[in-house]
């Protein structure tokens, strides 16, 4: 099971160690994994921020939680310390991140590998703690449809990144207007 997994002691105490630390820079802790040897804290702006994180707060922020993490010394053995930002197609692991993108177009795959429909897309409308709500194309009428999604049959889930069209360089040229000296009329 890939969203709502239990977390560990070790887990729940680097989160405890690194929340004020993110706080302090005007960040939310999106997320902390440690998969092998590798402790991944995953910093972000607070929703509706106007922009993403920037490198030299990803610098700070990395400094300041590996001062604090070899200060209290949490995980035991070696390990790999990376501080990062979720980008811009972000994993969807907790209720709290389908929460937080509410509105957005994400990708999900199914547990039941015998699912008729393993995948789905859409929009999400809703989550709780327990369960996602997605807007998608009904197969058989091409219509909306809401579906509902328990985290427990989820085994993979992202946001989806669209892209909008893009003007071309210097935009539409404007039509010339006739002068009136070369009027006839």
């Amino acid at each position: 099971m890939a969203v709502s997994p239990v977390e560990s002691p070790v887990i729940d105490r680097v989160r405890s160690l690194v929340a004020p630390i993110a706080a302090d820079l005007d960040l939310d802790l999106y997320d902390v994994e440690q998969r092998g040897g590798t402790l991944r804290v995953t910093l972000d702006t607070p929703p509706g921020s106007p922009g993403g994180v920037n490198l030299d707060k990803l610098a700070l922020a990395t400094r300041l939680v590996s001062r604090e993490l070899d200060h209290d010394d949490p995980v035991p053995g070696r390990y790999t310390l990376e501080v990062t930002s979720p980008g811009v197609e972000r994993n969807l692991r907790l209720p709290t991140h389908f929460q937080r993108e509410i509105g957005k177009t994400v990708n999900i795959r199914l547990a039941d590998v015998g699912s008729d429909q393993r995948r789905l897309e859409g929009v999400l409308v809703a989550a709780d703690d327990t369960s996602a709500t997605l807007q998608i194309d009904d197969p058989d009428t091409g219509g909306p449809v809401e579906r509902s999604v328990a985290y427990t049959d989820i085994d993979k889930a992202r946001t989806v990144f669209v892209w909008g069209p893009t003007p071309k360089p210097g935009g539409p040229k404007p039509k010339a207007r006739p002068s009136k000296e070369n009027d006839p009329s």
